[in-house]
């Protein structure tokens, strides 16, 4: 084998090998672009090396135990592990600081490897099993010749493996008088060194050359471009003092000086303006006067200018020149105005991290500063805090009065936000009606308190907009880092649980994350899980609770009430998995599902007996909510007058002409309609106006008020009596639980009458029965 130091370019084994730097390369950028081909091959290595332990094992397993074959495979697989980890970080060491510690580590491992591989060579020695030796020798030269084939771009790493296997094989086969396959053993190592320093030389070489060739280009393609049409770039040329020289005219141009003007200039005085005289240079300027003053080249960089007063953008790049006899001559390069190209990118910049609406910090720039005063709070053992703002009532407005007006309405919140923001908050917009606060220094919680009642307090103030008096009021949940969570995902998870707690209780508080909430949380999340699959395990019944006349006491109706008993859960509340379902919109199907078994229930009834179904808003915005009604009715055979949809005063606040025309469509099959829970919402009267209910249901709430003597209960039944009397509506009272209500009810006017008092929800087989002693009763009179 040639020795490396004779090859042209007297590149030094040291050099090839990476104990030192060759000539005025930098080390780190030499050793990081070869280390970093390591990535390329790691699967291949890896089942090369798996293959050869395989080959192992199948050779050895009858002689050797087994326990000695396992702690050997796995010290290996452990190296191989580890060496792929390392191989896999080196993958951008072309792009970064490559360290010499990172060098030695690879070398190091590389190292093991050999002495794990070798490991077994020497213990099967010893032991006398000299075939069995040879065997794992002639697997491990299959590696040596491999590696100083595959990994020539770090060939200190494979002189090690080669050494490392070649001396401990070589001793133990000496050890036991095995002269032969000793002396193989270490010519194999030997020759594989070799091999690695001769391939490591022709790939460094081909390096060095085309590192050469390449700042030859780029000398050439800058002055390629001197000769290019385009008016937007020039040349420029500097003598050894950074004054211009050879002063083209588009140069003089871009500059907006005449041509006698600037020659001998010196460039940075012309492009820096009035900062030349005062020296506050913007940063980017500085670092091209750096540039120019250590003669370091430069490629694409943008360099803040002032021309005639004005604030542009200029991309240049350039490189030093030499004179004939190797001097420095000064700098030649081009550049091009990107002032256009720059705006475009800031204001990209800017709408990426704020709201266009609000002009406030949009999620992504929250998050950021969320990190960042997680980090503040970490370094300083301090507090930090996320509040999470929903807005109260605020779909109302947006569904009946526009978007337009909601949005504006959005920018007076962002407003009133904003003017409550110290130098301690930033506050954004999460999206929708949600707002975010981030509170750096949160150590006194009750100056947090106090910051959140101040929101609350500011945006619950009325707002006057296009002559529309409107109110909306906030809802505030809030978790503090670092004892609320870690990470910005973390805070923000728990700041929405504590908010999702304050909207259940009603809204318009302020409520602190607290680790029960998870609790809550997951229980919800459980029961959302079992709900999805409620219909499919036929886990969902139907119960119905009786309405009777006021006055004869005979049964009109039934209302159909849907339960649940979950395999998983047990018995579930409709409290509870109600609200859940119209959440997740599960409310649909199982709307659908209701619809049609109340129906073939009743089918079964008498033609004086009705069915009454609650009907959620959810299902009502449905397209085709009238013709689930339909098939229905159809595949049950019932009559459509035997069937009352019952609907509350919510339906309106979502989308309220959707709402009405699908009641019409179902009014117009022959069904009735009933208003539930009347005068617990909104405005009623308005809603009377606009679509004819047959029933006008009047709460419990007003019935128990009333039975108590409650004057407002009292005055509110009678106007509701009155009113329905005479637009021809009949009332239900709700919740009479005994005699005497049934008997106030009956003294004031109400038609019909539902309760405990008359019955309970009961299976299908009990009202059957109710209905049958109602007709005995019947028969008999």
């Amino acid at each position: 084998m040639k020795d490396p130091d004779t090859k042209p370019d007297r590149l030094s084994v040291a050099a090839v090998i990476g104990l030192s730097q060759s000539g005025a390369d930098d080390w780190s950028a030499v050793q990081g672009a070869r280390y970093a081909l390591l990535s390329k091959r790691i699967f291949a290595r890896q089942v090369l090396h798996l293959a050869g332990m395989v080959l192992v094992f199948s050779q050895l397993h009858t002689s050797v135990s087994w326990a000695v074959l396992g702690a050997w495979a796995a010290a290996l697989f452990g190296v191989i592990a580890y060496g792929t980890v390392l191989d896999r970080q080196l993958s951008d060491a072309d792009k970064r600081v490559f360290t010499r510690s990172e060098y030695w580590r690879h070398t190091a491992l590389l190292a093991l490897k050999g002495i794990v591989w070798a490991s077994m060579i020497a213990y099967l020695a010893v032991r006398g099993d000299v075939l069995g030796a040879m065997i794992v020798w002639g697997v491990t030269a299959m590696l040596v010749v491999t590696s100083s084939a595959s990994r020539f771009s770090a060939p200190l790493g494979a002189i090690a493996f080669c050494c490392a296997i070649g001396l401990i094989s070589t001793i133990a086969f000496a050890f036991v008088g095995a002269l032969v396959p000793a002396a193989l053993a270490f010519l194999t190592a030997l020759l594989g060194a070799g091999a690695s320093i001769e391939t490591a030389w022709i790939s460094m070489s081909a390096q060095v050359a085309q590192s050469g060739m390449d700042e030859k280009s780029k000398v050439v393609s800058f002055l390629l471009r001197e000769y290019e049409d385009s008016d937007a770039d020039w040349l420029f040329e500097l003598d050894p003092a950074r004054r211009l020289r050879s002063v083209t005219p588009r140069l003089a141009f871009a500059l907006s000086r005449e041509l006698g003007e600037i020659e001998g200039v010196s460039f940075i005085k012309l492009i820096a303006g009035e900062a030349w005289e005062t020296g506050d240079f913007p940063p980017s300027l500085h670092v091209l006067a750096d540039k120019l003053k250590r003669r370091e080249s430069f490629s694409d960089l943008v360099v803040e200018v002032s021309i005639a007063g004005k604030r542009r953008w200029w991309e240049l790049s350039g490189t030093a020149i030499t004179a004939a006899d190797g001097s420095y001559a000064g700098f030649r390069g081009v550049g091009s105005d990107v002032t256009e190209q720059q705006e475009s990118s800031a204001k990209i910049a800017y709408l990426a991290r704020y709201d266009t609406l609000t002009a406030l910090p949009n999620r992504l720039m929250l998050n950021e500063s969320l990190g960042a005063a997680l980090r503040y709070s970490e370094k300083w053992r301090t507090r930090c805090a996320f509040l999470m703002i929903d807005l109260d009532r605020f779909k109302a407005v947006n569904d009946s009065l526009g978007h337009l007006i909601g949005d504006r309405m959005l920018a007076e919140v962002a407003k009133r936000l904003n003017s409550l923001m110290g130098e301690n908050e930033m506050c954004g917009r999460l999206g929708g009606d949600e707002f975010a606060v981030v509170i750096r220094d949160a150590g006194d919680r009750a100056y947090v308190e106090k910051v959140a009642r101040s929101i609350i307090e500011h945006l619950s103030e009325p707002y006057q907009i296009d002559h529309h008096v409107l109110y909306v009021g906030a809802s505030i949940g809030a978790a503090f880092g670092p004892r609320d969570g870690r990470s910005v995902e973390e805070l923000m998870r728990n700041a929405d649980l504590s908010l999702y707690r304050v909207k259940d209780e009603g809204g318009g508080q302020y409520h602190e994350y607290e680790p029960s909430l998870h609790a809550t949380a997951e229980e919800r999340r459980q029961l959302e899980l079992s709900l999805r699959s409620a219909l499919a395990s036929n886990e969902l019944y139907l119960n119905y609770q009786p309405v009777v006349n006021a006055r004869s006491e005979n049964l009109v109706s039934f209302e159909a009430l849907v339960r649940w008993n979950s395999a998983e859960h047990g018995f579930v509340s409709p409290a509870k998995f109600i609200p859940l379902a119209e959440d997740t919109r599960l409310i649909v199907p199982i709307g659908q599902w209701v619809m049609q078994q109340a129906c073939i229930e009743a089918a079964n009834w008498p033609e004086y007996v009705k069915i009454n179904v609650n009907v959620s808003p959810e299902q009502l915005l449905e397209p085709d909510f009238a013709t689930t009604v339909v098939q229905a009715l159809s595949r049950s055979g019932l009559t459509p007058n035997r069937l009352e949809i019952e609907v509350t005063e919510s339906i309106f606040l979502r989308d309220a002409d959707v709402a009405r025309r699908a009641l019409e469509q179902v009014m117009a099959l022959g069904c009735s309609v009933a208003l539930d829970d009347f005068g617990t919402g909104y405005s009623s009267l308005g809603y009377l106006r606009k679509l004819r209910f047959s029933t006008i249901k009047i709460d419990r709430t007003f019935v128990q008020g009333a039975s108590q003597n409650s004057a407002e209960s009292l005055a509110i039944i009678n106007a509701v009596v009155a009113m329905a009397g005479s637009l021809g509506m009949t009332t239900t009272a709700e919740g009479v639980e005994t005699a005497e209500e049934a008997a106030m009810i009956r003294d004031m006017g109400c038609t019909k009458i539902q309760g405990y008092h008359f019955g309970r929800p009961m299976p299908s087989e009990e009202a059957r029965a109710v209905f049958s002693r109602a007709d005995a009763i019947r028969s008999a009179g």
